[in-house]
């Protein structure tokens, strides 16, 4: 970004947003309890929420822009009248700041304090690339590219200096290697930012998360132990990064690389080898032996050719539990062998060592291909160090597999080098399984053809091949077998999975995303091990759920089938670990409950956060209504949140438990729930699930909207610290300010496709807003020359309609959650009409309507940039805060005047095109010989009642089609077909078509009105009211309207109702000087024209054309020389400028003979010749 020029606008804005956060803080306008007045009268709530952000650094911009959804959504609804929550938590639960502490104190052991890292050198022994798409991994949407330690911090490696990258010193960074720390450092940091934006949320409910906070702790065991009862908690073996040699669980801290590392799922596909075996096998004849390949898209396995082997690598054939015998890498089998694949947990029955070149060239029978045999195939560029060594081959969707094929097919020469025999590879063709929106079925070919790949060795081209259709074919590719025919991929890749392996021809693996090395240096493996986790997908729970979904709100059809899909795949869910922060099962308290898992139900303890916390964000405070942490057993619990259970026995009086209670039912259930897109997956799906198990009977309590958008990118390329390309939140609010900062992200996007925050749109929000409550102080200041009386002039009209078509168009959008499209409607759009309302209006502006556009302009823009509006509010002398008044009433909005002002705006554009057309100069050889035109002085614009016949006969049979085929037109063939038959038409035919073409066009833009064959209002009448504007803004001496019916018949054929045609014409004048014999005051002589017919007010606007400082008509004195050739010499005396003058009057004519050029002026029955020279004063 360009450096600014300077910052007295920002900071104008900024100084504001002090001022009014310290009005909302002072009048506590947003902490709202059940229990006040207006809860009580008030006819609905409103409680949005936003998933709490993690405490192990700065918000940033990603942030702010989901949480935006909330924010603007809770200032809407507070102008419709709602009671409304906005209430705001700090999550500290998992793994990553215990780890992060861990790490540092680690690094202070090895390196010292501060410590002294040793030099690395940057670069790294390139590896050969490896095959293939599995490279590119379907992420499980809980995971980001990077960690989000990563992302935070860049490219550092060290904890140390991840700190340092935050600003901390050395003396503060050393108290980080203490869990706590971060608890205390960081929410406050966070709230400080939040507050900073102006969030509009009652601080009071705020708290962290973890046992820090005894009253959270207390709920979350409820929760667990409500979830127990209910028996959706279970124990069993789960999926888990495990080291071999220490024999447990590796978690984070105890990684030497490979943190945030967690468990990858393939799909194995089992080959079986056809007997004969080739001779290393031999000796298993009669056994089941198979090729065993790794994954990621089982849905592709239908278009399978080969599969791929690398001769040089080294494999292994050990038994399975069922005796049958796999091949695969040593280390694949490592991990099998924790997985149950084997007798033996751990221990791998290794029958035969290979290399790959003994097992090329076997016959393979493979599951869903068409093929009925298929063959091993070699590939070089096959890693050791991911997969199983075995790579199944789909060139129909994957580059390199159709590279390495063509290879072999093109190259006898390397089929014999490895003993590939003809008939295990020229029949085989790539077989069409999906279709890619503009790639079609043949994605991989296709492309590798485009990009010119030659073989299997062009890795750049073919990388980018890969990224161009992997992740397309996935997202929105469209199956084309059988059984799945027409269904997203994305959609059956579960199914297809379970099908595969409930026929045993696949069985589920796992090994970690990337290479996990424990401290004591092993390299660890996936296991199954014991654990605690939640029974998603149980059949009751899941039909239950599916009854919530239906009933939720979206906002977006894209989600609800993301939650679809989630929903079909989701089972088991891990709930438990043994390290980190948060919350211990209640009754098996080695483990401590997931931070997916202890986020789920949070916003019920909102609703009562602030009578137990006060606003205390640890909970360690004295309880405002007297409750201590211990005595929030269970029963306590139950009989706040559940609406029948009975009173506990307890020490606490009722009518605080009555008060809890109130607290819950009067703003359960949540009305939004605003969210990244990328928590569908996990959190939001686990959010609905925990719902339904807590309130099984009270669907009331269930969530009623969910609105998920996509990620932010920065000025259209993804954040990332490394690259420089972040904002945190606070460095947004310094920059742009938070209302310009708001404005921004209001205008990123509202889709759930990535939204895009530009820096050149938050300066230009800066400008817009800064000239908003400019122009709004210039009102307010000049509210006695505005125009008062009754409001009723064509342009007044408009205008009132343009600002209720405003209300309601900005009310919809706000209704449908699109901020983008609210911001265009309630603030982009509305100055506009303003701007152009002000442009129209020579009469000048009315001061109702004005008053009226300023505070309707407030409202609309209130959600959005609430700081700049409570300012105008001020400015306005409204008793109330912004934030207590109510969203605007629309009045009617009148169509057909809307219609004749856009008529308007396009006929005054149409005229400038065709002044400019007339205006330029020659073209061609003749061009020299050509004068330049002249200026023109008039303009006749005829206007048509009816269309030429041709074109009526025309639009009849258009709109004949249309009201017969339900708002469709048919084809264009058709139509022709049926105009050519008519014997009207029959000379017109060339034109007609192109005609229908563009009725058809505009049908598209415009709706059925472009089909009538009469206009809704009168054309002339529209024209005829604003004449003094089109004479003025196309700065013509006179303008006529006249109907068609007084043009030739060329005029009439080429003018029809809405398309008024103009003729412009120069009158001959005698040019006159202009003279100003004022002192000093700007205004100088001018050579003007005067023509026939010219009055007084005709000559002073032709001069006001020329000296632009000359604002007011009124303001100016014409006067004539008494003496018309003595006069003009005489030198004027200071202070008796009317001496030797006589003023024209506003009723004189002027005539003129061109013969002669001169000018005389018939002014109260005297005609006299006023020479070469008039004068003027300025009042």
């Amino acid at each position: 970004m360009a450096e600014r020029k300077g910052t007295a606008k920002v900071d104008f804005l900024k100084k504001i947003e002090k001022e009014v956060q310290a009005k909302w803080d002072s009048e506590k306008v947003f902490e709202v309890n059940a229990s006040d007045p207006e809860s009580k009268s008030s006819k609905a709530k409103y409680l949005v929420t936003f998933p709490y952000p993690y405490m192990n650094g700065r918000l940033h911009l990603g942030h702010t822009f989901s949480l935006s959804k909330c924010e603007f959504a809770v200032g809407y609804q507070r102008l419709k009248g709602k009671r409304c929550l906005f209430p705001f938590g700090l999550h500290c639960t998992g793994m990553p700041i215990k780890a992060c502490a861990d790490k540092l104190k680690r690094e202070m052991e090895l390196y010292g304090c501060p410590p002294q890292f040793p030099e690395e050198d940057d670069e790294e022994d390139e590896e050969t690339p490896a095959k293939k798409e599995d490279e590119i991994i379907i992420k499980d949407k809980t995971k980001g590219k990077k960690s989000k330690a990563a992302a935070k911090s860049g490219s550092s490696k060290y904890q140390w200096c991840i700190m340092q990258s935050l600003g901390l010193s050395d003396e503060e960074i050393v108290k980080f290697s203490e869990a706590e720390h971060w608890l205390d450092y960081f929410p406050p940091l966070a709230i400080e930012d939040l507050k900073g934006m102006g969030l509009k949320v009652d601080w009071r409910r705020s708290f962290i998360t973890t046992d820090v906070n005894p009253y959270y702790d207390s709920f979350v065991r409820w929760h667990f132990l409500t979830l127990k009862e209910r028996n959706r908690i279970k124990f069993g073996k789960r999926y888990t990064i495990y080291s071999p040699r220490d024999g447990q669980p590796c978690m984070d801290h105890d990684r030497q690389t490979g943190e945030g590392v967690g468990p990858q799922e393939y799909t194995l596909i089992k080959m079986k080898i056809l007997e004969p075996y080739p001779g290393k096998l031999s000796g298993l004849k009669g056994r089941n032996i198979f090729l065993v390949a790794a994954t990621l898209r089982p849905e592709t396995m239908f278009g399978q050719t080969n599969c791929w082997v690398r001769p040089d690598m080294s494999y292994i054939a050990f038994e399975v539990a069922n005796n049958d015998i796999f091949i695969c890498t040593q280390r694949a089998a490592r991990n099998m062998a924790y997985q149950g694949f084997t007798k033996d947990n751990g221990v791998v029955p290794v029958v035969k060592e290979l290399m790959g070149e003994d097992i090329l060239g076997v016959a393979l029978l493979a599951p869903l291909t068409s093929y009925k045999v298929i063959y091993a195939l070699p590939m070089l560029t096959i890693k050791e160090d991911k997969g199983t060594g075995i790579v199944t081959s789909v060139p129909s969707d994957a580059p390199d597999d159709i590279a390495a094929l063509r290879d072999l097919k093109k190259k006898q020469a390397l089929r014999v080098k490895y003993g590939i025999k003809d008939e295990m590879v020229l029949p085989f063709e790539p077989i069409p399984i999906i279709d890619i929106p503009g790639y079609g079925t043949l994605s991989a070919p296709l492309v590798c053809d485009e990009l010119k790949i030659q073989s299997q060795n062009d890795r750049e081209k073919l990388a980018e091949a890969k990224e161009l259709v992997y992740l397309k074919g996935f997202y929105e590719g469209i199956m084309l077998v059988d059984g799945y025919q027409g269904q997203k991929v994305q959609d059956v890749k579960k199914p297809i999975q379970k099908k595969m392996v409930d026929d045993g021809d696949a069985m589920v693996y796992m090994e970690p995303e990337k290479q996990v090395m424990s401290r004591s240096a092993d390299e660890c493996v996936v296991a199954l091990c014991d654990q605690w986790y939640l029974d998603y997908g149980e059949e009751n729970w899941r039909k239950q759920t599916d009854e919530c979904l239906r009933h939720l709100e979206t906002y977006c059809e894209e989600t609800r089938k993301n939650f679809e899909a989630t929903l079909a795949w989701l089972k088991e869910h891990a709930c438990s670990r043994t390290y980190g922060l948060g919350t211990r099962l209640p009754w098996d308290e080695q483990w401590l409950i997931e931070s997916l898992s202890d986020s789920t139900i949070y916003m019920a303890y909102y609703t009562v956060a602030h009578l137990l916390q006060g606003g205390n964000v640890n909970g360690q405070g004295p309880s405002p209504i007297g409750i201590w942490p211990d005595q929030m057993n269970k029963e306590v619990w139950d009989f706040v949140f559940f609406k029948d259970a009975p009173f506990p026995k307890t020490r606490i009086p009722r009518e605080k438990l009555e008060k809890l209670k109130e607290e819950f039912e009067f703003w359960y259930p949540v009305d939004l729930r605003a969210s990244g897109k990328d928590l569908v997956p996990n959190h939001l799906s686990y959010y609905l699930y925990n719902h339904v198990a807590m309130w099984p009977d009270d669907s009331g309590k269930w969530p009623r909207a969910v609105r998920a958008n996509g990620h932010l990118l920065l000025n259209s390329e993804k954040m990332s610290k490394s690259t420089g390309n972040f904002l945190t939140l606070n460095q947004a609010i310094r920059k742009f300010s938070a209302d310009g900062m708001r404005l921004a992200l209001a205008d990123a996007g509202d889709t759930v496709e990535d939204a895009n925050f530009v820096e050149a749109m938050a300066d230009a929000g800066i400008l817009r807003l800064y000239t908003w409550v400019e122009w709004v102080k210039e009102m307010l200041a000049n509210w006695d020359s505005l125009r008062s009386g009754t409001a009723t002039t064509f342009n007044d009209r408009v205008f009132a309609s343009e600002m209720n078509l405003g209300i309601v168009k900005t009310e919809q959008n706000y209704e449908k959650m699109m901020y983008k499209e609210a911001l265009k409607t309630g603030f982009f759009e509305f100055q506009a009409a303003k701007d152009k309302y002000r442009e129209l209006a020579i009469e000048g502006m009315h001061r109702d309507l004005v008053l009226q556009f300023i505070e309707t302009q407030t409202l609309l823009l209130a959600p959005i940039c609430p700081h700049l509006c409570e300012h105008i509010w001020m400015l306005l002398r409204k008793p109330d805060s912004i934030m207590k008044a109510a969203w605007p009433v629309a009045g009617p909005v009148d169509e057909v005047l809307m219609l004749s002002s856009q008529y308007l705006m396009e006929t005054a554009h149409e005229l400038r095109l065709r002044l400019k057309a007339y205006m330029a100069p020659a073209k061609g050889k003749k061009a020299a010989d050509k004068t330049p035109p002249k200026r023109p002085s008039h303009c006749t614009i005829y206007v048509a009642k009816n269309y030429p016949p041709w074109q009526h006969t025309a639009l009849s049979t258009l709109h004949k089609h249309y009201q017969a085929n339900e708002g469709l037109l048919p084809d264009n063939k058709i139509i022709a077909t049926e105009l050519n038959a008519l014997p009207e038409l029959k000379k017109y035919m060339k034109r007609v078509m192109p005609f229908v073409a563009m009725v058809k066009e505009n049908l598209e833009k415009k709706g059925p009105r472009v089909l009538d064959l009469v206009l809704e209002f009168d054309e002339q009448a529209v024209l005829m009211e604003n004449i003094v504007y089109l004479t003025s803004s196309l700065e013509l001496d006179e303008i006529e309207v006249k109907s068609t019916s007084e043009a030739d018949d060329k005029i009439k054929e080429d003018c029809c109702p809405g398309k008024p045609f103009s003729v412009f014409r120069t009158e001959p004048g005698v040019s006159l000087f202009l003279v100003n014999p004022q002192v000093s005051n700007g205004h100088f002589s001018a050579r003007v024209e005067i023509r026939q017919g010219d009055s007084r007010d005709t000559i002073v606007r032709r001069l006001m054309k020329m000296d632009r400082g000359i604002k007011d008509l009124s303001r100016v004195k014409l006067m004539r020389y008494d003496d018309p050739v003595l006069g003009p010499r005489r030198v004027p005396v200071l202070g008796k400028e009317n001496l030797g003058k006589t003023v024209v009057s506003e009723k004189a004519t002027f005539h003129i003979d061109l013969n002669e050029k001169k000018v005389h002026v018939a002014d109260n029955g005297l005609k006299v010749e006023v020479g070469d020279t008039l004068a003027y004063l300025i009042h």
